[in-house]
């Protein structure tokens, strides 16, 4: 059963939403940001070690290369509808870990307070979205649209 069968979209929006590529690139750029991070990391190790240590997070370079094989690792899972559930969560715990270190608005005051709240709910919307992109991982394309 497809998850657009029984929709009540307009069906202009089925028709794009079915087209092969829609769910490819949704996966892609729904992990853009780890996948560049993580390849980031990867480039600069050096930096990507300082990060984990201006965080607290000891020992840094183990918390740099975790976050470096979660990254990419969790998105080439999630691009390529191999092991999503694993893809995902990975990404999700790593995103947990970085609110409780870098979102900590319980902690601050003013500008910093408000700035911290809002990319603590935006990475709620991600990890939101990742528990998304697995529950449609189960649900198999109509027949003839095996590429989604």
């Amino acid at each position: 059963m497809s998850a657009l069968s029984g929709s009540r979209n307009p069906a202009w929006v089925r028709a794009l939403l079915s087209q092969w590529w829609v769910a490819p690139l949704t996966r892609l750029a729904l992990v853009s940001a780890w996948l560049i991070g993580g390849v980031n990391k990867a480039l600069h190790f050096g930096s990507a070690i300082a990060e984990q240590a201006h965080f607290g997070l000891h020992p840094p370079a183990l918390w740099a290369a975790l976050a470096v094989v979660v990254e990419i690792g969790g998105s080439v899972c999630v691009v390529l509808r191999r092991f999503t559930w694993l893809g995902a969560g990975g990404l999700g715990m790593l995103t947990v870990v970085a609110i409780l270190v870098a979102n900590d608005f319980w902690n601050q005051t003013g500008t910093p307070r408000f700035i911290a709240l809002n990319s603590f709910f935006e990475h709620m919307g991600l990890i939101a979205a990742l528990v998304l992109a697995t529950m449609l991982g189960d649900v198999q394309p109509e027949s003839g649209n095996s590429r989604a």
